[in-house]
């Protein structure tokens, strides 16, 4: 299920201009679920949640906002929308597309963070993309 949450929500991403990155690991050793990097430099982080006991049992979200300017929840359909804290934005998905029900608010990275995170980001897409073209490479 959270595979087609990342899949729906990565599509809407995309579709409002942001380039996605699933599962990059942030400065402080944590791993977000996907993140997201916008034209004009805004780096956004999506946590997955895919079910309920998923939700209850991770509560390590907090941290990825000293990550991001925009701090979102991606759920399925079936997962009741007040769980979500109300100082997080709120995407609905499925595996084919996703919703932006609650836009996250705005919390500006200080320029030294968003260089790291914009760093992490770009080294993860090219040593990605990298994988792609060359599987024999030795890189993990």
């Amino acid at each position: 299920m959270a595979l087609l949450i990342a899949r729906g929500t990565r599509r809407l991403l995309r579709a409002h201009g942001l380039s996605t990155v699933p599962e990059l690991t942030l400065p402080n050793g944590r791993r977000a679920d996907v993140v997201a990097l916008g034209p004009d430099g805004a780096v956004t982080i999506v946590e997955i949640k895919s079910s309920l006991a998923d939700f209850r049992a991770d509560q390590k979200w907090p941290v990825y906002r000293d990550h991001c300017d925009h701090l979102y929840f991606a759920i399925a359909s079936n997962l009741p929308a007040e769980l979500i804290p109300e100082d997080a934005g709120l995407i609905v998905a499925d595996g084919y597309g996703a919703e932006i029900i609650r836009p996250a608010p705005l919390h500006r990275l200080a320029p030294a963070t968003r260089r790291a995170m914009m760093l992490r980001f770009a080294l993860a897409a090219a040593d990605r993309l990298h994988l792609l073209w060359d599987r024999d490479c030795g890189m993990d």
